[in-house]
C-alpha cells in the first residue's frame, strides 16, 4: 500500500483542489491497482478543513499540537501502522500531477526529493522578486531542494532515519539530512511534479511563504 500524507492547518480555501489532484494521482493506471491511503492530518483546525476532507472520503487524524513536524510524524506513524510501504508527502496548499506517485516510485530510490512550481504569483510579489526566485531555483534533476510538498520515502528508510523530528519548521530538511547520514539512496528529481501556492501567510514560521516574503524585501 502507498500512503499519502498531508498536514492541514486551516486550509479550507485550498484543500479541495489539493485532494482532487491527489485522488487523481492515486487512481493512475500505472499503479496497477495498488491501494493508496490518503491521510489528512488536521492540526488545530478551526475552519471547515475537516468537513472538506470528510467530503472527499479520505482518512483523517485530528491533532492540537500546532507543529508540522509532530503532525507529519503522527500521520506517518498511522500510515505505517496501516501497512504503507511508501509515504508520499505533499501540502494542503499544493496540487500534484496525475503521475506524481508513479514518477516517485519509478525512480527506485529510498527517498525522492522533488521540485515545486509556483502557482499564480501573489499580487504582492513583484516581477523583480519573481525573477530572483527563478534565478535561485534549480528545477532540474540533480537539484538540492527539499520540500515537504514533494517528498517521498520508503517505509524502511523512514524508520531507519528516525522519522520526522518534532520541529515547527524544516522537519523535512532534517529528515533528509538523517536519510543521507543513514546512506539512503536519494533521488533529486524534477520528475514528480507539484505546484504550490505563493501565498505569503505561511502556515509555518520560516516556511515557503516567509521565503517568498524575503525575496520581496531583498
Amino acid at each position: 500500500m502507498i500512503g499519502v500524507l498531508i498536514p492541514v492547518h486551516n486550509e479550507e480555501q485550498l484543500l479541495s483542489l489539493c485532494l482532487q489532484t491527489v485522488q487523481s494521482a492515486s487512481q493512475h493506471a500505472a499503479l496497477n491497482g495498488e491501494a493508496v491511503l490518503v491521510l489528512a492530518v488536521l492540526d488545530s483546525c478551526t475552519d471547515g478543513s475537516a468537513t472538506i476532507a470528510e467530503s472527499f472520503g479520505v482518512s483523517t487524524l485530528a491533532l492540537t499540537v500546532r507543529n508540522v513536524g509532530l503532525a507529519r510524524a503522527a500521520g506517518a506513524r498511522m500510515l505505517l501502522e496501516q501497512g504503507a510501504r511508501w509515504i508520499a508527502c505533499t501540502d494542503a496548499d499544493s496540487t500534484v500531477a496525475e503521475d506524481w506517485l508513479v514518477q516517485q516510485l519509478a525512480l527506485g530510490a529510498d527517498a525522492v526529493c522533488g521540485t515545486v512550481t509556483p502557482g499564480h504569483w501573489h499580487a504582492e510579489i513583484a516581477l523583480e522578486a519573481q525573477i530572483r526566485y527563478q534565478q535561485g531555483y534549480q528545477n532540474r534533476d540533480g537539484h538540492r531542494h527539499i520540500h515537504g510538498a514533494n517528498l517521498g520515502i520508503s517505509a524502511t528508510a523512514y524508520l531507519r532515519a528516525g522519522g520526522f523530528p518534532p520541529l515547527a519548521c524544516h522537519e523535512d530538511v532534517t529528515l533528509v539530512q538523517h536519510l543521507e547520514l543513514c546512506g539512503a539512496r536519494i533521488a533529486w528529481s524534477c520528475g514528480p511534479q507539484v505546484t504550490t501556492s505563493t501565498r505569503l501567510d505561511s502556515r509555518a514560521v520560516g516556511g515557503f511563504g516567509d521565503y517568498l516574503r524575503s525575496l520581496i524585501s531583498a
